[in-house]
């Protein structure tokens, strides 16, 4: 493991050996925040810098803020796995990924301390400004690989973030009665649906057909927007809160 000087000036250098080349040139234009899910953050960090685990990140936050740098951001750490977001499977060449010390849903999905969210956002804040990183590219490992992640967890405070200029958010409509599409439905609102889950980015099949995966990407889009409730039904709460985002995104008004 060789050393390296930090790209992020509060961070200190742990290196670790797994990284490679970012491909075809690409340098990152996302940034993609994770829970480590594992009982001890010295665990965690351990198993990122163990070659044999063959997955690391750029950076580790643990639960006292202590912000470590284990792979330079010039290379392609092995964080996003098989993912995919707005077409592109190669989420490692083009982000930075961000482990957040906290036992996720293994350990009860306990909160995350301020001081370490305070420290997630000054580095997130960092990083988007040096790399000029949209906010709507701030995202969840579950958002780029649904159903087969879920962190970081519908206790991950996004809305903090905003409020501190770090990523994309409206406030979650409130939720209420009314019509609601589930699994086994079809149709064109299906249609329709999977048409905005794609356009903001979501790897989804748009089929008219309210399958698994169509759950399963509702269900990470609430993890991510409309926290109160993760359940995989496109209720008017999560379809609304969906539309305003998507009003509110530059491209969609251009």
């Amino acid at each position: 493991m060789t050393a390296f000087e930090a790209d992020f000036p509060g961070a200190t250098v742990l290196p670790s050996p797994n990284h490679g080349e970012r491909r075809d040139g690409q340098t990152p234009d996302m940034i993609i925040l994770h829970y480590t899910g594992m009982p001890t953050a010295e665990a965690a960090l351990g198993w990122l810098r163990n070659v044999e685990s063959e997955v690391s990140s750029h950076y580790f936050v643990d639960e006292a803020g202590v912000i470590s740098q284990l792979v330079p951001e010039e290379r392609r750490a092995w964080h996003a796995g098989k993912s995919l977001w707005a077409g592109r499977t190669d989420i490692n060449s083009c982000s930075i990924g961000i482990e957040i010390a906290n036992p996720g849903h293994p350990g009860g999905l306990p909160d995350f301390p301020e001081r370490q969210i305070a420290a997630v956002v000054e580095l997130c804040r960092n990083c988007v400004e040096r790399w000029q990183i949209a906010p709507e590219r701030v995202l969840g490992h579950s958002d780029i690989a649904p159903v087969r992640k879920v962190d970081p967890g519908e206790n991950f405070p996004w809305n903090k973030l905003h409020d501190s200029g770090v990523g994309h958010w409206v406030e979650p409509s409130s939720i209420t009665g009314g019509r609601f599409f589930q699994r086994g439905d079809e149709g064109q609102p299906v249609e329709a649906l999977q048409s905005m889950l794609s356009f903001y980015g979501y790897g989804i099949e748009i089929t008219g057909r309210f399958c698994e995966k169509t759950e399963g990407v509702v269900a990470a889009f609430q993890r991510h927007f409309r926290p109160a409730l993760v359940d995989g039904i496109a209720d008017f709460s999560t379809i609304d809160t969906l539309h305003r985002l998507l009003t509110s995104l530059p491209r969609y008004t251009s």
